[in-house]
């Protein structure tokens, strides 16, 4: 397996963890404070049920970014990442100065996106299924 594979699985594997992370602990596991405050940001108090749907989207994102041969995932990530951290800046702007802020967050997010995007080539044809039997 070259380098270059293995870059590309970390940065999916990495961009994995996040998404279930992110998805299964302040979602569905303990509706975090922040998830309450976006909520109410958005006139959605009431709507817990919309951070649990948004933690099951995450984890089967997270999920599909674990399929080699899917890189569309990897346009989706990137995409939610953007989209949320726009959102919480015209929605909630005093979050952006927290510790662990989805500034920090979200753009490391989408760096390894791009990582994963740029090394998909190699991880692609170094892939057991393109690799001959006889080797």
């Amino acid at each position: 397996m070259s380098r270059l594979h293995q870059v590309h699985w970390l940065a999916r594997a990495s961009l994995a963890f996040v998404f279930a992370y992110h998805g299964l602990v302040p979602k569905l596991i303990i509706l975090s404070p922040g998830e309450q405050v976006l909520l109410q940001a958005h006139g959605l108090a009431h709507a817990t049920w919309l951070s649990q749907a948004a933690g099951v989207a995450e984890l089967a994102l997270a999920a599909l970014l674990l399929m080699p041969r899917l890189v569309w995932p990897l346009l989706v990530g990137a995409a939610v990442l953007l989209g949320l951290l726009v959102d919480v800046a015209v929605m909630q702007p005093s979050m952006l100065v927290d510790a662990f802020n989805p500034v920090s967050l979200n753009v490391a997010g989408m760096a390894l996106c791009a990582v994963a995007w740029l090394s998909r080539q190699d991880a692609a044809s170094q892939s057991p299924a393109n690799i001959p039997s006889h080797c």
